[in-house]
């Protein structure tokens, strides 16, 4: 008849639902996996859940372990979250996030390798803390102008950025270089997770889905404490110890 149409598949149902579903993603989280945090995995999950996350992005320092067994963790005691497995990864150009991977990108490559090496395992990049030149941030000098375009987003909002002007040009360096900003929580304590992130409709389970909702994110933009932060450097000593020390780069 004139005006009808076929009635709605599952498939499209299903895929109707999760456009008009809303996600709360913090894609900078840490576990006892990297040699600056004492936080397990369980504790990670469980926070992410009680907090009303739907997705985190567990981003070690130069390992994928804790990524892991968190995704395996959180099938099992919070249903309601996905983990991506993801990777801090220190490069001889500064950090990077990489996102979605299956193995572990050894640290001391170029950002470009980096890069490379996270786009044949079908991964998206990530700036994290761009400017802030207390720690191995990227964009602090100008041999890497070109950066922006082969990589998927940038932090314009670290919550651990706790002085000058960092935060702000990364907003800036996001707007003028046409990228998605994001707002992460950096978390390196379970204290930490979700309070900053960012809210977007859609299902950012897969690179193309979280590409899709990068565009409509609004910025949750909360700050680690003083007190959060000054637990680091007991963590990192910790877990000397422990002999849990930083990944060595490739030469």
């Amino acid at each position: 008849m004139f005006g009808t149409r076929s009635p709605t598949s599952e498939a499209e149902l299903h895929e109707a639902i999760g456009r008009r579903s809303r996600a709360f993603v913090d894609l900078h989280v840490h576990t006892s996996a990297s040699f600056d945090c004492l936080a397990s995995p369980a504790s990670v999950i469980r926070a992410a859940a009680a907090r009303g996350l739907t997705h985190i992005s567990i981003t070690d320092h130069d390992r994928i372990e804790g990524a892991l067994e968190a995704r395996e963790l959180a099938a099992a005691i919070a249903p309601g979250l996905t983990v991506i497995v993801g990777q801090e990864v220190k490069t001889r150009d500064g950090d990077l996030i990489c996102a979605f991977l299956e193995r572990t990108i050894p640290p001391g490559l170029s950002a470009a390798e980096a890069i490379a090496a996270t786009r044949d395992q079908g991964g998206l990049v990530g700036i994290p803390h761009p400017f802030d030149r207390f720690r191995g941030s990227l964009l602090v000098s100008d041999a890497q102008d070109g950066i922006a375009t082969l990589v998927d987003w940038v932090e314009a909002h670290n919550a651990r950025v706790m002085v000058g002007k960092g935060n702000e040009r990364a907003a800036a360096f996001a707007r003028d270089n046409g990228l998605a900003g994001v707002a992460v929580s950096d978390s390196h304590s379970a204290m930490e997770i979700g309070v900053a992130y960012i809210a977007t409709d859609g299902d950012p389970s897969t690179p193309a889905g979280l590409l899709a909702a990068l565009p409509l994110a609004e910025l949750v933009t909360g700050r680690a404490s003083f007190f959060v932060r000054a637990v680091t450097p007991v963590a990192k000593l910790v877990q000397r110890v422990r002999g849990n020390g930083r990944v060595a780069g490739v030469r």
